[in-house]
């Protein structure tokens, strides 16, 4: 029988699901460390991918055939070696969409309302009414790059504030709630309008240090630079020049090129610096969501049918 290798645990009702749609694989869950290597490279369907052993599935007896990964970001996978083997590789894009455009507005309200200050006070027990610095975020303009479902989700929040969306993606195909859309083409040429410029994009070798000092110096002095994409996308020295000499008004950043970001590092003490670990696509119902992106792929796999939801394409390296 045909093997299904998981390194995501699964409920037994998931995994009756599983199996009520290919009944004519075997299902095996556990750590990669874990599992016998002749176990790795039997399997035909893989989910998750493993930190440890991985050469195991790509050995020249391996049965490898699709990898759904239990991540968005696939840049850390060998996707050559994927494309020479012919292995389908999919992701679990999309599932962040409602928890990172809640986090991106929540970003916004805390640094235009001074809520990270006002916690910053209540913690050392400061009364401080200082109304400076204070702002709405109706009546401004966000730049989304790279619109994908997150970036939909998060326009379709900034349209419910009142706010301007202009978006940027390779296609510059038009999408609901976005009143402007352009392609990569024209990235800094929007950057000029922004007063809030939020970072969505997925690191390949186009966007790598795509936002640079050229690209800060294309923004507005009053903007607001959000990342919650990768964060090799972003040159930090580039950022922080650009904090620091008011290139930029402030900034928020959930990912970084190096992460953790070092103690010592100039942005952890910026008081218009809002900084989370990597937490914007936290949410309880991660696992439930991946897992119907899975389940939707597997029908179509044992079908032979193209796999419907979130397939690699290694030209794009997303």
């Amino acid at each position: 029988m045909s093997k299904i290798v998981s390194l995501i645990s699964f409920t037994e009702t998931e995994q009756k699901r599983i199996q009520d749609i290919a009944p004519h694989y075997t299902i095996t869950t556990g750590k990669a460390k874990e599992l016998d290597p002749s176990v790795l490279r039997e399997a035909e369907i893989l989910v998750g991918w493993p930190k440890s052993k991985p050469d195991e599935l790509l050995h020249p007896d391996s049965k490898l055939k699709w990898v759904q990964t239990w991540s968005a970001g696939v840049d850390y996978l060998p996707q050559e070696t994927f494309e020479e083997r012919n292995i389908l590789l999919t992701n679990t894009s999309g599932i962040h969409a409602i928890p990172i455009s809640e986090m991106i507005l929540g970003m916004m309200l805390s640094l235009s309302r001074n809520l990270k200050r006002a916690a910053v006070n209540q913690a050392n027990g400061t009364w401080d009414a200082s109304e400076d610095n204070m702002s709405e975020l109706h009546g401004k303009t966000m730049v989304i790059v790279g619109v994908g479902e997150i970036g939909k989700a998060t326009a379709k929040l900034a349209e419910a504030f009142g706010m301007n969306v202009i978006g940027v993606r390779r296609s510059g195909k038009e999408v609901e709630h976005v009143s402007k859309m352009v392609s990569m083409e024209r990235f800094e040429e929007v950057l000029t309008d922004g007063d809030y410029v939020v970072n969505i994009l997925p690191l390949t070798d186009d966007t790598r240090h795509l936002f640079n000092e050229q690209a800060f110096a294309a923004m507005k002095k009053e903007a607001c630079f959000i990342n919650v994409g990768r964060g090799a996308t972003v040159d930090t020295s580039a950022l922080l020049k650009a904090l620091q000499e008011k290139q930029i008004a402030s900034a928020a950043l959930d990912v970084f090129e190096e992460e953790p970001l070092p103690n010592d590092h100039p942005l952890w003490s910026m008081d218009n610096v809002l900084i989370t670990p990597h937490i914007t696509g936290s949410t309880p119902y991660y696992k439930e969501r991946a897992f119907e992106i899975f389940i939707e792929n597997l029908k179509a796999y044992v079908k032979n049918e193209t796999l419907p939801r979130n397939l690699v394409d290694y030209s794009r390296s997303y």
